[in-house]
């Protein structure tokens, strides 16, 4: 979820793009949950690497995600703070990791807040233009937001695990698909 930030709104023919691009980033995110859920007791070189993955993989799809904002003349400002945001968070996670879940957890809980947040902004200013799909991304902003104060909560705990990080990621794709199904049906209605 904390990566959630999309181009602004897609003409006619480009929405078919954000839509495949919403549907890759859900099949992503829940792969990944489950792999992630399957390591999440223990910080091994899997589960690092994984973790590492997740926020690349969000700089690749802005980067795509930018491509067609360019395209269409859109504004990006909010795609450069995801770029910017997901590029630190690597960086973090990759030193975080060498030093225990608690710490993996404050950084991804970092992410999430201010991924979220930034999230939550765009996304209703979009709104405001009337985009199909955009109430699940203000919605998933705001979970964001909520969720990365509890990761950091979490790190204090004794039994910190990586697991809450999965359901995250997990419930962040559904955002993706139930986005990608209402750009659909906006595409079918328009």
């Amino acid at each position: 979820m904390a990566s959630s930030i999309t181009a602004p709104a897609p003409t006619m023919t480009d929405t078919g793009a954000l839509r495949r691009l919403y549907f890759l980033r859900f099949g992503f995110a829940a792969v990944w949950a489950v792999l992630v859920f399957a390591t999440a007791h223990s910080l091994s070189p899997l589960s690092a690497t994984l973790l590492v993955i997740y926020p690349l993989f969000d700089v690749a799809c802005a980067v795509v995600d930018l491509r067609s904002a360019r395209a269409n003349q859109g504004p990006v400002r909010g795609l450069y703070a995801n770029i910017a945001l997901s590029a630190l968070t690597t960086a973090g996670l990759a030193a975080a990791a060498a030093s225990g879940i608690p710490a993996v957890l404050r950084v991804w809980g970092a992410w999430a807040i201010t991924a979220g947040a930034v999230q939550l902004i765009v996304g209703a200013l979009r709104r405001r233009r009337g985009m199909a799909g955009q109430w699940p991304m203000i919605l998933s902003g705001a979970i964001s937001t909520l969720a990365g104060a509890s990761f950091i909560a979490q790190a204090s705990k004794s039994n910190a695990s990586l697991s809450s990080l999965a359901g995250y990621a997990f419930l962040g794709g559904v955002f993706f698909l139930v986005s990608a199904l209402r750009l659909g049906r906006a595409d079918r209605t328009g």
